[in-house]
């Protein structure tokens, strides 16, 4: 049997080569290492989990450690040029920086005290070596202490702005908790740009284009993503996204409305709940306190014999920031999100102890409140900041600030001591969106990117400054971007799997076509098998043969737990009837092909699918 390929098979062929998407080898099953596993690890909590390493993707090393195996390493080879592509194209400049950063860099950066807690030190091991009390390296989970001193030392003029570095290598964080496989690692691979601009706009513009390359990159990648609205955190500035893979198991919650196109994960999510011109309620009555003896929580006032819905409650929370307590009011029903608290300013937060609150508010936790003149020293608050959507509420009951009472008919306006106003709520689902109205809607979510506007957070504190026309020194406008790379792969699997295993999306399988000969002894198959299998990589499709002396039930278990696209089964009743058996991963449908047609029809298939496929612009 023999066939002959023209014109556009070996574009598509050289097409891929060029793109580094192919090895130029044929590769056999019985040559490679693919441990597969019947039974998932005990500590695999999630699918993805248990597809990586029933797939033969990667082994645990220790607690968010692993090793990637060959068939993981060709997804995270994919992965990776793709987002190189789609960066440089985004006007990034890839460099590479050292994973182990002296610890000045970081002390003299704008956050050290916070960003220590979870970072690795890496000191001497010798034996006759004490580590000292401070460490003098870290390994790096960022390098924005890095990239800006850098610049600063090389770039000075207005005229060699604007730049965007990047990198694509391992990353370490130390994760108290590592779980969920490479979804939480203490060890991982990422790529992290940053970008350096003589002005805000110029900045903007950066960011945005940054946030189109990203855009490309997961569309590419064959998964769907949304880009929210976050929390900028730790790495400040005036704004960021989050690129989230929707995953019924995520770490992550996003709401979003379909009609107007709002999305926000939950740390930055607002609703429309409160109209913006709701006028404040009027007093209800005068203030009474009634006797509440054991009633500390939020339900055990709701229920009798007191019966005071969760709506009509204001929660009394006590927090310290920069060592200074202040208090944050929400209705009774209303859960604090902890990272809007970062609008307050404080570069440290934590939750007050008992022993820090009574000296405060003259009472013990369940029987708080900031009702005027009911404070035992008013003077050692850092603020009393109230939700917004109290004003909902209107009157309601709240602690006494004395141990056994709370009180009732609280107005808002009349009696609470509120410094100010903000947003420091949880938004539910069923919330009106804030730009159409219309509800809510929550899913979870898997975060593989998130971009900062940073502004001169970081060039500010290192002195990285430009000298413009007039010779006058600016700091640079930065920007700050990542992807998860390896949380990548993982985030597919999630997205894209059935119980019989993973479904690879075209353009990161490992391989894209599995030849599966049935009899690798029979010589008749073995030759159609080698003619089919080039016939596929002359059209630009990664190949492996499956060619073990193993059973076909096993081999078609294997096929679909490492869920390589297309499979092609050769021998069995299909060669004696002259049929070669197609069959794609992600469908049901088995094809049954003439011998005779079969180079044709699957190099057709090759073809089609990478048109189908997203390709870069």
């Amino acid at each position: 049997m023999g066939w002959s390929f023209r014109g556009s098979v070996f574009c598509g062929l050289a097409a891929r080569r060029a793109c580094g998407l192919l090895t130029g080898f044929m590769n056999h099953w019985s040559q490679f290492f693919i441990p597969t596993l019947k039974e998932s690890p005990a500590d695999a909590e999630i699918a993805s989990h248990k597809l990586l390493v029933r797939a033969g993707l990667v082994r645990k090393l220790g607690g968010g450690l692993y090793t990637y195996l060959p068939l993981g390493l060709r997804v995270i080879h994919k992965i990776t040029q793709i987002c190189r592509e789609e960066i440089n194209a985004g006007g990034g400049i890839e460099l590479s920086m050292p994973h182990l950063h002296p610890v000045e860099n970081w002390t003299q950066g704008p956050r050290w005290d916070i960003a220590r807690e979870i970072m690795f030190r890496a000191d001497g091991a010798g034996s006759g070596r004490r580590a000292p009390a401070e460490p003098e390296f870290v390994l790096g989970p960022t390098h924005e202490e890095i990239i800006t001193p850098l610049v600063r030392t090389e770039i000075t003029s207005y005229r060699d702005l604007p730049k965007n570095f990047y990198q694509i290598t391992t990353k370490f964080r130390h994760e108290i908790r590592p779980r969920y496989g490479l979804m939480r690692a203490r060890e991982f691979i990422m790529m992290d740009a940053y970008s350096f601009d003589a002005g805000d706009e110029g900045a903007t513009q950066s960011y945005l284009r940054m946030k189109s390359a990203y855009e490309r990159f997961f569309t590419r990648l064959g998964v769907q993503f949304i880009a929210v609205e976050a929390d900028t955190g730790v790495m400040g500035g005036s704004f960021s996204h989050e690129f989230m893979v929707p995953a019924d198991v995520g770490d992550d919650d996003l709401l979003y409305c379909e009609e107007s196109g709002y999305a926000a994960n939950r740390e930055k999510a607002v609703s429309a709940l409160v109209p913006e011109n709701l006028a404040d309620a009027a007093p209800a009555g005068a203030v009474e306190e009634f006797a509440t003896p054991g009633v500390t929580t939020i339900a055990q006032l709701e229920a009798a014999p007191h019966h005071v819905p969760a709506g009509s409650q204001f929660k009394t929370l006590v927090l310290v920031g920069d060592d200074r307590p202040f208090i944050v009011i929400l209705r009774g029903g209303d859960e604090l999100e902890e990272a809007k608290l970062g609008a307050l300013g404080f570069s440290r937060l934590r939750p007050a102890t008992p022993g820090e609150i009574a000296p405060v508010l003259g009472a013990n936790p369940g029987s708080l409140g900031a009702v005027r003149g009911t404070l035992k020293n008013p003077d050692a608050l850092a603020g009393v900041f109230a939700d917004h959507a109290i004003r909902l509420t209107g009157n309601g009951v709240t602690g006494a600030n004395k141990d056994g009472f709370h009180l009732r008919n609280v107005n808002v306006a009349r009696d609470l001591a509120i410094t100010r106003f903000g947003d420091f709520r949880r938004v539910r689902a069923g919330e009106p969106c804030p730009r159409c109205g219309k509800p809510l809607k929550l899913r979870r979510g898997i975060e593989v990117g998130h971009i900062f506007k940073l502004g001169t957070k970081y060039s500010g504190s290192c002195n990285a400054v430009y000298t413009d026309a007039q010779k006058q020194t600016h700091p640079m406008v930065m920007g700050s971007y990542g992807i998860g790379v390896s949380r990548s792969m993982q985030a597919i699997i999630e997205q894209s799997h059935d119980a019989d295993g993973i479904i690879w999306p075209w353009a990161v399988a490992p391989f894209h076509v599995l030849v599966c000969l049935l009899d690798p002894r029979d010589g008749e198959a073995k030759s159609v098998a080698q003619n089919l299998a080039a016939a596929a990589e002359q059209a630009g499709a990664d190949v492996l043969i499956d060619d073990r002396e193993e059973r076909p039930g096993v081999k078609f278990k294997d096929a679909d737990l490492i869920g390589i696209p297309l499979r092609v089964t050769i021998g069995g009743r299909g060669l004696k009837e002259g049929v070669v058996e197609m069959k794609w991963r992600a469908g049901k449908e088995v094809m049954k092909v003439p011998a005779g047609a079969a180079g044709p029809h699957l190099a057709a298939l090759v073809r089609d699918a990478w048109e189908k496929a997203p390709r870069m612009k």
